[in-house]
């Protein structure tokens, strides 16, 4: 018997240790079809943020069943089919980015697609060395590490969260352009599971003093971002999440903590956060002072506009999409910090006649809901806009109201209704009220 070879010589003849494997054309077919899609998953997902043109899907088979499909993998992927992506506005401050509502469905928007507004970029934070102060009016100032935060009870919200400045660009209607998606005009809001510790809990162990009725948050971003928040909201439903639908909060999100209000402006919910001080009065920070305050018509200021109000958008059909006579779902979101969405109203003639849409379960506090609304498009031109009235009877104002209670000069909160023009080819455009 002839001796196998050893050592390096090993690798000299393969073909003298055993015949050359033979391969079915079926095999092969498997095998140069997995590769193709490997390498469109990776050039999916090294596609840029922003892309100016429609991104190329695989060839599809005729018969996926005759062939073997690829392995599981340590990380999912999105099939190569789908490829939704934010809309990158490099303009605003620091940069924001924002979730493209007209192609998600349900509620819970993936983390990946969360909305981003910064104002001094995103940190890179060690979480074996991230620590969360509090001190103040308190008994024993404390300073928690994440492995801390941890070993609290776990609470979860599942909430929404939005810029608010959302939607600002579709009240100022010498800005917004017929050709905007659902995404650039309200894209500063997402929806997610957020799981941590409970703010009460916390302020509990700190021992904070009775007379304490304002805390300041502070961030570890460049900005130092800092708000002043009640007390009473702490006791609420505040948390200290650090993690979000299953994961992780992701860097942007506030990596390895955030603050979570739900219900409340995205500013004050201050990611990266490390301090938080007790005192009887609010701090007047910059944040809170030049910025995030509205001037009024009166001469007087509108400032710590926590809660955001009661609104609603349609995400179909919407900018660039065409409706064909007949029947049509018009679908959207509606949402509201004061609790639960009661219910949302449809029109298609411009705000003559509304009607009651359905709502799509599950209908959750300070959540958005779905809503959908049967439709007979006859051809012709239509203007179709949502209203939204939440449990506490608050309804969703006409940009003329929301202008004579606040004055043109406001920034924030603008929840005005919002509106598609449906020409008479059937294609459907922006429509800015008034």
């Amino acid at each position: 018997m002839t001796a196998r070879p050893t050592g390096s010589s090993a690798f000299a003849d393969k073909s003298a240790e055993a015949p050359a494997p033979s391969f079915s054309r079926r095999t092969l077919l498997a095998g140069a079809v997995g590769a193709i899609s490997a390498t469109l998953l990776n050039n999916a997902s090294a596609l840029p943020a922003q892309t100016k043109g429609p991104v190329p899907s695989p060839p599809a088979l005729d018969d996926p069943g005759k062939l073997q499909g690829h392995i599981p993998t340590e990380l999912g992927e999105r099939s190569p089919f789908e490829h939704p992506r934010r809309r990158v506005n490099r303009a605003a401050p620091a940069g924001e980015s924002e979730s493209p509502l007209q192609e998600l469905y349900g509620t819970i928007t993936p983390a990946d697609l969360h909305f981003e507004r910064h104002h001094g970029g995103v940190p890179v934070i060690d979480p074996a060395r991230y620590t969360l102060l509090i001190h103040g009016m308190v008994e024993r100032p404390l300073k928690f590490t994440l492995a801390d935060l941890k070993r609290f009870p776990t609470v979860s919200r599942v909430c929404f969260i939005e810029c608010s400045g959302n939607g600002y660009r579709g009240f100022q209607t010498t800005t917004m352009k017929r050709e905007a998606t659902p995404s650039w005009i309200d894209g500063l809001l997402s929806t997610s599971e957020w799981t941590g510790v409970s703010l009460a809990t916390l302020f509990r162990e700190a021992g904070v003093k009775p007379d304490a009725k304002w805390f300041l948050a502070e961030g570890s971003d460049a900005a130092h971002m800092t708000r002043s928040i009640p007390v009473e909201k702490a006791l609420d439903d505040a948390i200290i999440a650090y993690a979000q639908n299953g994961e992780a909060i992701r860097p942007e999100q506030g990596y390895p903590a955030r603050l979570l209000l739900p219900g409340w402006e995205g500013n004050t919910q201050v990611k990266w956060i490390k301090r938080i001080e007790l005192a009887k009065n609010p701090f007047m920070t910059r944040e809170e002072t030049s910025k995030y305050t509205d001037p009024l018509a009166n001469g007087t200021a509108r400032m710590f506009s926590f809660v955001m109000d009661a609104k609603s958008l349609i995400t179909f059909p919407a900018y660039p999409d065409t409706v064909s006579r007949g029947w049509c779902v018009i679908t959207g979101l509606a949402w509201s910090g004061r609790g639960k969405i009661a219910r949302v109203e449809v029109t298609t003639d411009g705000g003559n006649a509304w009607e009651s849409a359905e709502l799509q379960p599950p209908v959750l506090s300070k959540c958005t809901t779905r809503f959908r609304h049967l439709w007979k498009y006859a051809g012709g031109e239509a203007v179709l806009m949502s209203r939204a009235i939440d449990e506490t009877g608050y309804v969703q104002p006409t940009r003329a109201q929301l202008a004579a209670a606040r004055g043109e000069g406001t920034f924030y909160h603008m929840n005005n209704i919002r509106g598609w023009k449906v020409e008479r080819s059937g294609k459907v455009f922006f429509h800015v009220e008034g």
